[in-house]
């Protein structure tokens, strides 16, 4: 058997194909693929703990962003006087 050539059982009938056919509810609910490097996909079990660690570093960032907002106010205290 050629390896090009599909086998008996997988006898597809095109002419039931709906082009399109989930366009629509991919647009609505959204849907992002997203290809990770080969080493970075090893450290993560499944998409439910890469979401996690993504959330987890959101988190991090917003709290890390108000902290610094916080210091740079203190300092325009110094500048007036």
């Amino acid at each position: 058997m050629d390896r090009d050539e599909l086998r008996r059982e997988y006898n597809f009938d095109y002419s039931k194909v709906v082009r399109g056919k989930y366009f629509k509810q991919l647009l609505q609910e959204g849907a992002n693929v997203i290809v990770l490097d080969p080493d970075v996909a090893k450290a993560f079990g499944d998409s439910s703990s890469v979401n996690e660690a993504l959330r987890s570093l959101l988190n991090l960032a917003r709290s890390t962003q108000r902290l610094s907002k916080r210091s740079s106010r203190g300092s325009l205290k110094h500048r007036a006087a």
